[in-house]
């Protein structure tokens, strides 16, 4: 399988009204650079290459030109199931992704294990002290989907809330991390916002994330609108 090929396969499955809709989606990505796959036909290419040559020689073959490219090489790293060479791939990777879609869709398997639990903490730190946004986002979303749960330290809040950046999806990432904080941690979470420790923007995103949320009662939803500054 060549690069040629993987993305003469992309174009078969293109579809121009999904292209139209991914593009609405993705402020400042090229036109050009989108061809329009969508994702359940990316996820059995991707399942049909892995059959076919092997999770590495596809990963080898993948390349960076389009975005349903960057999407394919992140369906594939997470079909890597050895955890140092997931990490390796999602470093060489990363500076790649420019864009939340591609971000949030790496999820990779070799996470769920228990026994890379300290390992992933390790790489989850240094990924959201990174510059690149994309990079930041992408640990805190790491720490949000594997350690909100019975693997929570109430340190972990002030990982996130120590980030400072003014990049807009950034700010989104840690709005939406620590709304789900306050649907699985609500008594840890909450003195938080209580302390106002977020900027007003955050704050306030993070509070109506929140209210937005099935898993938030209607009393907790109460306290968290006289929680609301006013200007933010």
């Amino acid at each position: 399988m060549t690069h040629e090929e993987i993305v003469m396969r992309l174009w078969e499955l293109g579809d121009e009204c999904y292209r139209e809709f991914q593009l609405g989606l993705m402020p400042g990505v090229e036109r050009e650079a989108v061809i329009g796959v969508r994702l359940p036909a990316l996820r059995a290419l991707a399942k049909e290459l892995v059959r076919q040559c092997g999770v590495a020689a596809v990963l080898d073959a993948t390349g960076h030109e389009y975005y349903d490219e960057r999407n394919l090489h992140a369906l594939l790293i997470m079909e890597e199931k050895d955890y140092e060479e997931c990490v390796r791939r999602i470093d060489a990777f990363l500076p790649w992704v420019d864009n939340w879609a591609t971000c949030d869709l790496l999820s990779p398997k070799a996470f769920g294990r228990k026994a890379v639990r300290e390992r992933l903490l390790g790489d989850i730190g240094r990924w959201i002290a990174a510059e690149a946004p994309f990079t930041k986002r992408f640990g805190m979303e790491m720490l949000m989907r594997h350690y909100l749960d019975e693997d929570f330290r109430p340190e972990y809040l002030q990982w996130v809330a120590a980030v400072r950046s003014e990049h807009y999806y950034v700010k989104m990432m840690q709005a939406w991390y620590f709304a789900t904080a306050l649907a699985k941690q609500w008594e840890a979470t909450l003195p938080l916002l209580q302390r106002r420790e977020l900027d007003a923007w955050t704050h306030n995103k993070t509070i109506q994330k929140a209210i937005e949320s099935f898993r938030i009662t209607a009393g907790q939803k109460a306290l968290l609108r006289e929680l609301r500054l006013k200007k933010a």
